[in-house]
């Protein structure tokens, strides 16, 4: 009895013994939380106009990362005065299919100056009361310095390139006004007819008389040429 008892004792013992070695915490075989989120979290572009009303916590929200340390933002609002005039609201129109093109080779431009994460660039059509947001432009990085300067640069570029109209609209008037940036704003902005985005060029030019002007001048000359 007491050889099987020995016997069944150590059976016992084998069938407890763990089959593989007990997983160990911290273990050099689990990846880091740091290598996880660089693998799920993709860089990404958010560019979008809308008549909807822009909220800058949801387009912040929009670029926050756990592998950056900085958002900034800008923000550009109505104000309520002009010129002496009292503004009661800002209508902005876009050529939506340039505008959109134009917005995406800025946050290419970016990409290849600054080492960021996230941008998103906002911008509001239709009418804007005063107070609130006509655009937002926010870019995540790790240290501050590339995303201030990203902002920086998105917002003057989208200034001199972007084919956006505003509308002042006063007590008792209203104005469309230009940017003086923009390229179209300039007398040598006249397009050919034999260059890239003549339809497009000829409507951002269109939308003042004096650009009329330079689009037909520019025209018969290109005719007279060939």
């Amino acid at each position: 009895m007491s050889s099987l008892e020995i016997s069944s004792s150590c059976f016992n013992r084998e069938t407890k013994l763990p089959l593989s070695p007990p997983l160990v915490e911290d273990s050099a075989f689990e990846p880091s939380r740091k290598d996880i989120d660089e693998v799920e979290e993709k860089s990404k572009d958010v560019i979008n106009f809308t008549a909807e009303k822009l909220s800058v916590d949801e387009v912040s929200q929009l670029v926050i990362s756990p592998l950056c340390g900085a958002v900034s933002l800008f923000v550009g609002t109505t104000r309520n005065n002009f010129e002496g005039k009292k503004v009661i609201s800002l209508e902005y129109e876009a050529y939506l299919p340039m505008a959109k093109n134009e917005v995406k080779k800025i946050c290419s431009d970016i990409r290849q100056k600054w080492p960021v994460k996230h941008v998103a660039v906002f911008h509001r059509l239709g009418l804007v009361p005063v107070s609130e947001a006509s655009i937002i432009i926010a870019v995540s990085s790790a240290h501050r310095a590339a995303s201030l300067e990203a902002v920086s640069y998105a917002i003057d570029t989208l200034k001199a390139k972007v084919p956006i109209w505003k509308k002042e609209i006063y007590e008792e008037s209203s104005s469309w006004k230009g940017n003086k940036e923009c390229f179209w704003a300039s007398g040598d902005a006249a397009p050919s007819v034999h260059g890239p985005h003549f339809e497009e060029q000829c409507f951002l030019l269109s939308q003042n008389f004096e650009g009329s002007l330079r689009v037909l001048q520019n025209i018969l000359w290109s005719l007279l040429e060939t």
